[in-house]
């Protein structure tokens, strides 16, 4: 039976990974992803981070090869392709289509002090009352700082990319954004609808650097000849979807209407909810862009609150702290023998670079109340997961005052929602039922390009298939424990903070 499969890709900055549906029943047919390890990210220095796009492609194709290899049917014809993408990264090509730099990603905090001066300088009425942000660490800022650092390479810049962009451009050999991608680089104006012209104009930043603007569903350009030959699929295929890892994430968990939740904790941490109005904090502590199925008749935005220390943290305690072969399963066994509140011992999790959460502060990680005593890594690996649970509740408090209600949790069964412990410390310390599904972003992606192909009808044909795996409903006594803890957690939070 000839079968309809559509291509998910999903270009983070641990891995890249591919994931093939069927598009009839909504059916996970095979998946991959690349490096086996997590992907380098280059610090060359203090508060920098960087990647060179063509590591993305070429760990897309070592994936997809991969995943195209693992199909037993092979009577398929590919339908479309969809991209989620690590946001906020900055990729400049020159006429030629070369990469100009490594891409500066989300997590580098060089610009902040130009984003921070642009806020001032700007105004808090327009940044927040226009763009929803401040320019803060954004794309816009950082294209100001290759102006100021690197003038030779600014002069040579044909186009500006988001991660996303520069992909698609590898499949079709065309450039171009979206409007979504354009709010997450602060380059959109939400009242004028339009390019955020006085960004532009503050930074003297060339205009024409913008690409070409397309729909999020819709036919963005077909694979090339050469780039199917590279990924072992045939040339034609439309590419059909893209957005950012976060309003893809929310789109693969069926969270497209106001008042609904997504979350997701893989390498950083985000809470992500979808409003009508144009929200946004005072202080930019969570930042709102154009969530996928944005537009002038429906002006939907996703608020979103990031972590930036998540997964990475407890990535860093396996491999350089405890320096362990076990199983992030065995290492989650070992710390639910500890109570909740992990007898003292209180995680900080802010390592990964500048917290918009915390005002752009970059106080580091800290690990605090060890008693070489009493305790033992199991209380450092649960202290750990509580940690990055109670910076999720830190955040979710910032969302409750902008008036977002947070009852409902909807989270991919993946990362560090895996693990038991940490559902359960999300679910309680935020007194919020987390209900766990059977995506990832890829598979998002994959629905997304069904709805751009035209594969679907409707936003609610695209979710055949969606299971429910797991709904962890917070405890009243647990929940009380959690504060305590979480009180806790926050007052030494609070001596790092100025």
């Amino acid at each position: 039976m000839h079968k309809k499969f559509l291509v998910g890709f999903d270009i983070g900055s641990s891995s890249v990974k591919v994931s093939i549906i069927d598009s009839d029943n909504g059916e996970l047919v095979s998946s991959a992803f690349s490096p086996e390890t997590e992907m380098k990210i280059d610090s060359p220095n203090v508060g920098w981070a960087e990647q060179h796009p063509d590591d993305w492609w070429k760990h897309l194709v070592t994936s997809t090869q991969k995943a195209i290899s693992k199909l037993s049917n092979t009577n398929y014809e590919i339908s479309g392709i969809g991209i989620s993408y690590q946001m906020h990264g900055l990729v400049m090509v020159d006429k030629n289509n070369a990469v100009l730099y490594p891409s500066i990603i989300w997590c580098d905090s060089r610009a902040v002090e130009i984003g921070d001066k642009a806020f001032e300088d700007l105004g808090k009425d327009y940044c927040l009352g226009n763009c929803l942000n401040s320019p803060g660490n954004f794309t816009a800022s950082k294209i100001k700082w290759i102006k100021d650092n690197q003038p030779k390479i600014y002069e040579k810049i044909y186009k500006i990319m988001l991660p996303g962009d520069y992909i698609a451009l590898k499949l079709t050999g065309e450039i171009n954004t979206t409007v979504s991608g354009l709010s997450e680089g602060i380059f959109w104006d939400f009242n004028k609808n339009s390019i955020a012209d006085y960004v532009f104009d503050y930074y003297s930043i060339n205009k024409d650097f913008i690409p070409n603007i397309v729909p999020t569903f819709g036919i963005q350009g077909k694979l090339t000849k050469s780039a199917s030959e590279e990924l072992g699929l045939k040339p034609g295929i439309p590419i059909s979807y893209r957005a950012g890892d976060q309003p893809n994430n929310a789109f693969s968990l069926n969270v497209l209407n106001k008042g609904e939740i997504a979350a997701t904790a893989g390498t950083s941490g985000v809470v992500y909810g979808i409003v009508e109005k144009n929200s946004y904090d005072l202080h930019s502590r969570v930042n709102s862009f154009a969530h996928v199925n944005y537009s002038n008749e429906n002006p939907l935005k996703g608020v979103l609150l990031c972590i930036n220390g998540t997964g990475i943290l407890y990535n860093w305690l396996k491999n350089e702290l405890i320096r362990t072969n076990e199983s992030y399963e065995e290492l989650n066994s070992l710390a639910n023998k500890i109570n909740v509140g992990s007898d003292g011992i209180t995680v900080i999790p802010f390592g990964n670079g500048a917290e918009r959460v915390l005002k752009n502060q970059n106080i580091g990680s800290h690990i605090l109340g060890i008693n070489f005593n009493n305790h033992t890594r199991e209380h450092i690996l649960r202290a750990a997961q509580e940690g990055i649970a109670f910076s999720f509740r830190y955040g979710i408090d910032l969302m409750k005052e902008m008036g977002i209600e947070v009852n409902l949790m909807r989270a991919g069964k993946a990362n560090m929602f895996l693990s038991d412990i940490f559902s359960e410390a999300v679910a309680n310390t935020s007194n919020a039922t987390v209900e766990l599904y059977n995506t990832d972003g890829a598979q998002g992606a994959a629905r997304g390009a069904g709805v751009g192909a035209n594969i679907y009808n409707s936003f609610e044909e695209a979710f055949v298939g969606f299971k429910k795996l797991m709904e962890i409903v917070p405890n009243a006594k647990l929940v009380s424990q959690y504060e305590e803890a979480y009180q806790r957690w926050k007052e030494k939070l609070n001596y790092f903070l100025t």
